[in-house]
């Protein structure tokens, strides 16, 4: 089982391996490097898929520290040290977006280009800072947990069964405790919107519009961008990837060929031929 080692994190990932470009995708909030099965399935071996656990979720082993998402994106660089990779492509689904910006603002020269989904570049609004930590405080209670967890589900994923009925086990058997700590970096972060004409690597967002993101901020953050490509995924909710994997996988896959320069080519016959 493959773990990164931090200073004082044990960060686990999965390489699906592959002599193509690296791309490093990070997981929402909540969610674990799992939710990524169809890119890694649709996109491999062109493409070296490698999805990771941020603290507080998946396999990835911490110390239950409070900690930014400054802090995950030297996480994702030490990742990238692991598997030997001097440059890749970062991105992620909402915080995975999140943290794939940073990681572009801490390294420049590791990134090679970003791919955000459900993302944005704000810090979130008082309105958004009072509903989570209702949502919160009641989430430490046992009684309406699973009330909770059911709506949470539909609001990330709409109406797909199976996969609410998967992820709603899953966060209900964690940690209370644990949810709340990486609650911390997601309702503390700091907006980068004033950064971004920074990041001039190419970067694809892609906006379903069903999202928790409003389109305004999707939209600013790829008019900020130098180099970004905007993609809309008309009625999809937060977790695209997942519940609109052709769609998505396609938008990735023509934007990673269009930065992706082809292989050398290979020649055969007498040197001098005509």
């Amino acid at each position: 089982m493959p773990f990164a080692r931090a200073i004082d994190a044990e960060i686990h990932y999965e390489d699906s391996g592959g002599e193509g470009p690296v791309v490093l995708l990070g997981h929402e909030f909540l969610m674990d490097r799992t939710m990524f099965a169809s890119q890694q399935a649709a996109l491999t071996p062109e493409f070296r898929i490698v999805t990771w656990d941020a603290r507080g979720h998946g396999r990835t082993r911490d110390e239950g520290l409070p900690f930014t998402y400054w802090t995950s994106a030297r996480d994702a660089l030490t990742v990238l040290d692991q598997l030997g990779a001097d440059r890749a492509v970062v991105g992620g689904t909402s915080q995975g977006g999140f943290i794939a910006l940073r990681t572009a603002l801490l390294a420049p020269e590791r990134v090679a280009a970003l791919v955000l989904l459900s993302s944005e570049a704000h810090e979130p609004t008082a309105a958004e800072l009072v509903n989570a930590r209702k949502f919160l405080d009641k989430w430490h209670e046992d009684a309406p947990r699973p009330a909770l967890a059911e709506y949470l589900a539909r609001w990330l994923i709409g109406d797909d069964d199976w996969y609410r009925a998967v992820w709603v086990k899953r966060w209900l058997a964690r940690d209370p405790s644990a949810t709340e700590i990486a609650a911390g970096a997601l309702l503390n972060r700091d907006s980068v919107l004033a950064r971004l004409p920074e990041i001039t690597c190419p970067t694809l967002v892609i906006h379903p519009t069903r999202s928790g993101v409003p389109r305004s901020h999707a939209r600013e953050l790829a008019d900020r961008l130098p180099r970004a490509s905007y993609v809309e995924i008309e009625g999809a909710r937060q977790t695209v990837n997942m519940t609109h994997p052709v769609a998505v996988n396609s938008a990735i896959r023509e934007f990673l060929r269009d930065i992706t320069p082809p292989p050398p080519r290979t020649f055969s016959g007498r040197l001098g031929a005509v």
